[in-house]
């Protein structure tokens, strides 16, 4: 969907067309209307964290504006945990701890840009 003067309009099916504010960092919107409402959802760039050749969590810039809790309407980082699960030697254990402490490194970083990017929300 084209995003004009920084909004982007969408068809919903319980409101038809609803136009919102479309943030910087969001990735556009597929063709197909949202549904409902409720379920317009902001999206940005997917951080996949891996180990070995498995992902383990992804996650990204969200933002739900027209939910009806108004903390829920700013932005946020959606993660989401794939459910990997393996059997490890103690080698791969300490691989699978050194990867996780590089991801929590890279979380932390997108909490840093979370709370800037919700700081310029709040000046809005």
């Amino acid at each position: 969907m084209p995003v004009i003067d920084g909004t982007v309009t969408l068809d919903t099916s319980d409101h038809g067309p609803v136009t919102t504010q479309e943030p910087d960092w969001c990735l556009g919107h597929s063709a197909r209307a949202p549904g409902y409402r409720i379920d317009f959802t902001h999206r940005g760039a997917e951080h996949t964290f891996a180990f070995a050749s498995d992902t383990l969590l992804v996650a990204m810039l969200s933002q739900d504006p027209f939910v009806t809790d108004p903390e829920r309407r700013r932005t946020r980082l959606y993660v989401e945990q794939t459910g990997y699960s393996a059997s490890l030697d103690p080698a791969e254990v300490r691989q699978l701890a050194a990867a996780l402490t590089v991801h929590a490194m890279h979380l932390r970083t997108l909490a840093d840009q979370l709370t800037t990017l919700r700081a310029e929300e709040g000046k809005q």
